[in-house]
């Protein structure tokens, strides 16, 4: 196939580029079960043309314990990425100051906005949800626990979800924020799905705090899948996350949730 494409087909049609444009070549790595050596090599190389890489180089293995081999794998694939077909949750909101949420809770919403955040099941990393709900923040940007006109209670990591449910409860939640980063046959689809199912049954309907997943394996468009208002994927950050709960909360027709 030529490196040029159609004019018409220019804007949406592209290929990857590794050396020179067009030359389709792409990186790829996964691991084997199978122990370090020529083998496992070649085995590395059997699956990689399988994949369509063709020519297919192998550029690193190492070994993982005594069973497994990690890879690097470098070659040319001839698919090609039509970007008009691309589905992407395009944010349909503004992307608000801090001064902005709070003046924009304080005028519409005339009380504080109450968010309960937690990572649920046996997740332990707190990395994400800290980032978006603690004042030292991410990226730059302060967390929600800076927001004046916002009380956010952080319930950490490993929180079941019935403890989840009634701390919502008790707290009056405008909104629940919860962070999946552990993916491990897909816990965090099923995590997700069973947090949904709970509150929908614990509360009346209309009355179910606004549901907000986060993660770097979340799928941004899989909100109604999940049965949640709102999906946020990797490198998400504070102001993004409360510029939607302002457009969600407060903006909407209404006004007051509660």
């Amino acid at each position: 196939m030529s490196d040029s494409l159609p004019r018409d087909d220019q804007a949406t049609i592209v290929r990857p580029y590794g050396d020179t444009t067009g030359d389709g070549m792409i990186q790829l790595s996964f691991t084997l079960p199978v122990p370090h050596g020529k083998l496992a090599d070649g085995g590395a190389l059997q699956l990689a043309r399988k994949m369509g890489l063709d020519p297919a180089l192998l550029v690193h293995s190492a070994p993982v314990g005594e069973t497994h081999t990690f890879f690097v794998v470098y070659g040319s694939v001839t698919h090609l990425v039509d970007l008009s077909q691309v589905a992407v949750d395009e944010r349909d909101h503004p992307l608000l100051t801090p001064k902005e949420v709070d003046a924009a809770i304080r005028e519409r919403l005339r009380r504080k906005l109450v968010v309960v955040g937690a990572c649920i099941g046996t997740d332990a990393h707190t990395v994400g949800i800290d980032a978006i709900l603690n004042i030292k923040g991410f990226a730059g940007e302060k967390g929600l626990e800076y927001q004046r006109e916002m009380r956010v209670v952080n319930l950490g990591a490993q929180v079941l979800v019935p403890e989840l449910v009634a701390a919502a409860r008790a707290e009056r939640a405008d909104a629940v924020l919860v962070s999946q980063v552990v993916t491990q046959r897909d816990a965090h689809i099923h995590n997700t799905t069973a947090m949904s199912a709970a509150f929908r049954e614990a509360f009346p309907e209309g009355e179910v705090p606004l549901l907000i997943v986060g993660g770097p394996r979340f799928e941004e468009d899989s909100a109604q899948r999940l049965g949640v208002d709102k999906v946020f994927g990797r490198g998400t950050t504070p102001g993004e996350v409360a510029s939607y709960l302002v457009h969600a909360l407060v903006d909407r027709p209404g006004g007051d949730p509660a």
